[in-house]
């Protein structure tokens, strides 16, 4: 069965190839790399948000936590999707939209300054390093399993394909693909919805719960502290990461971007609400709730049948891939425009798209790099999302409100939430030894260190 799930993801990376191939030419300028120069329709605003926001956490972590804590895993991806994108539909995508900027740090130096941008530069490049790694991460793992091979080389075959492709293609390459991506994923979670209903109901999994003391398993409220800190840390992150800031960028119009997050938030509701009962379903196919992790690995390699399971098999993949190319791309974009061309002053076409391709092997390279030595993908969400939301969120959003330049309001505001979450980062890998409170509890202190500092720089600058 190994040769065949080879063989069908063989076939697989062999058409995602082919596309950024026929891409390749178009590619003239930076704007072309990273902006498909700003002509997506709608539609390709909503397919590229939607796949590029369903990887590998939202798949195989997310079902992991609804096998083990019930409903209330929604709070952990699904809830903080459905909200953000509507934030930007509702409050952002027009002013974004209107900002004559290529990255996210060419808002930030109009807004606080040259050494401010650079600061926030480092932060987006190291922030898209660690999500790419922790798609990775998965992917490592879920192919070693499935095609018979190490969980290096199994790494080394999906960063491959989609470095190749993301490297020859750039984001126009990333977009097509992503909607193929997409339309993988929905069928094979569509297939296993049916599959699951089939052999197990809601009233067989309450009766399970109960069995397993699973008490609170469809309170939505359950641990209601940690979910709701969860949400926030998340919300905060991802309005602040530029994913989906690029993606507005890319539409032809206001009105285009807006349709496609409208569409992708009305998604990621009825997505993750799949997700959500696949994992409790889940809990009828095992002999006991100790299965805990790897569910849906479990499901495709014994439970699905071969229809199915390859099914599935590709549909995980597209979800690995559909998020790393995003955050490679991405993080590669910061990385041209506000590392490499700040540094080099190159300004011609040739030399900037090629400096874009150098970038994204960089961001690839680095984001490998951390992939063989850690391997705790909701961790590493977890501690990537604070240093946006405490070290970037208030300056950030604060930044699209005023033009005025308030230097010391961007500087103490970003430098302390970022400290903070550094040492953060520190503690919870084990590489120091603090008493510092563990992600999502410390979110609510980091978030009022940054704010303070912000008014506190507000004050600074109105006196100067």
């Amino acid at each position: 069965m190994q040769g065949v799930y080879f063989a069908v993801l063989l076939g697989y990376m062999g058409l995602l190839l082919l596309v950024s191939f026929l891409f390749s030419r178009r590619i003239r300028s930076v704007e072309d790399f990273f902006l498909a120069s700003r002509r997506l329709p709608g539609i390709l605003v909503y397919l590229s948000v939607t796949a590029s926001w369903i990887g590998a956490a939202a798949t195989l972590v997310s079902v992991d936590e609804a096998y083990i804590n019930g409903l209330s895993s929604f709070w952990v991806m699904g809830f903080p999707s459905v909200v953000t994108v509507l934030i930007f539909a509702v409050f952002l995508a027009s002013r974004i939209q209107k900002l004559p900027i290529v990255s996210l740090p060419d808002l930030v130096e109009m807004r606080y300054g040259r050494a401010v941008r650079h600061m926030a530069s480092v932060i987006i490049v190291w922030y898209m390093v660690v999500l790419a790694s922790s798609q990775m991460v998965a992917a490592g793992k879920f192919l070693c399993e499935f095609i018979g091979t190490t969980y290096v080389n199994g790494l080394l075959l999906g960063v491959g394909v989609v470095l190749i492709y993301s490297v020859f293609g750039g984001f126009f390459s990333v977009v097509i693909t992503d909607g193929f991506q997409f339309f993988c994923i929905v069928v094979g979670m569509t297939g296993l919805c049916i599959f699951l209903f089939s052999s197990s109901s809601l009233s067989d999994v309450s009766f399970l719960a109960q069995e397993f003391g699973k008490t609170n398993y469809f309170n939505f409220f359950y641990n209601f502290e940690r979910s709701f800190l969860v949400f926030v840390s998340f919300t905060a992150a991802w309005t602040i990461s530029p994913i989906v800031w690029q993606r507005i960028q890319s539409a032809r119009t206001k009105k285009e971007a807006q349709k496609g997050l409208f569409a992708s938030s009305a998604t990621f509701l009825l997505y993750y609400g799949a997700v959500t009962l696949i994992g409790m379903l889940s809990l009828a196919l095992f002999s006991s709730a100790d299965q805990g992790e790897q569910i849906l690995s479990a499901i495709i390699s014994g439970k699905s049948g071969y229809i199915l399971g390859g099914i599935l098999f590709i549909a995980i993949t597209a979800a690995l891939m559909s998020t790393m190319d995003t955050a490679i791309n991405t993080g590669a974009l910061s990385l041209t425009r506000d590392v490499f061309q700040q540094i080099f002053r190159i300004s011609q076409s040739k030399h900037t798209v090629f400096l874009s391709r150098a970038a994204t092997l960089v961001v690839g390279g680095m984001a490998f790099l951390i992939a063989t030595r850690m391997q705790s993908i909701l961790k590493t969400l977890g501690l990537a999302s604070e240093i946006m939301c405490a070290g970037f969120f208030i300056p950030g959003i604060a930044m699209l409100y005023f033009k005025k330049k308030k230097f010391f309001a961007g500087l103490l505001s970003l430098s302390s939430g970022t400290l903070f979450s550094f040492i953060g980062f520190l503690s919870g890998t084990g590489m120091i030894h603090l008493k510092w409170p563990e992600w999502p509890y410390s979110v609510p202190l980091g978030l009022g260190i940054s704010g303070l500092s912000f008014l506190v720089g507000w004050v600074i600058d109105g006196r100067h």
